[in-house]
């Protein structure tokens, strides 16, 4: 086994599969979020999730502000949604909302439609691990889509959708 510099443990987590997720976050009128593909289950009772973010991103400070979020599990035509969300088209705020139906839910967050499922979550707590900060989220709303649609998965460093 040979140490794990930032580059090695890149390509090793490369290889597993993850859901691809776009968090909204909202404040003052101002709107972002990013893509994640570490959106975790943390416990069922109560209803929480976790996923990571760099204190440095653009919509960290938005969810700080607002303690809440939108999370969105995509569809497989959804891609265009993670690029933008992801930064790699250059798109950032409000301009990451562009070309997609987003609603704001009761919850007052930002819901992407067409999603497989939605759910708006209050921040519950932030943790703070060298240069992540952990976010847990109360699950305050669910929506799954019926039919559910196929999921948008990111793997070896590519967005695809697992096929049967």
């Amino acid at each position: 086994m040979s140490p794990p510099d930032a580059a090695r443990y890149r390509q090793a987590f490369r290889q597993s599969v993850g859901s691809v997720w776009v968090i909204t976050a909202a404040h003052a009128g101002q709107r972002s979020g990013l893509t994640a593909t570490s959106v975790v289950s943390l416990s069922a009772d109560p209803a929480q999730l976790l996923f990571s973010i760099s204190p440095n991103a653009s919509s960290f400070a938005l969810l700080q502000a607002a303690g809440r979020f939108g999370v969105n599990l995509l569809a497989a035509n959804q891609q265009a949604v993670a690029e933008r969300f992801s930064g790699s088209t250059g798109a950032q705020g409000e301009a990451r909302y562009a070309d997609a139906p987003w609603r704001l839910s009761t919850e007052g967050v930002w819901l992407l439609d067409q999603a497989v499922l939605n759910m708006a979550c209050d921040v519950s707590e932030i943790l703070w691990r060298r240069t992540q900060a952990i976010v847990i989220g109360s699950i305050t709303g669910v929506r799954i889509a019926t039919p559910c649609p196929a999921a948008l998965v990111y793997a070896d460093g590519r967005y695809t959708q697992l096929t049967d």
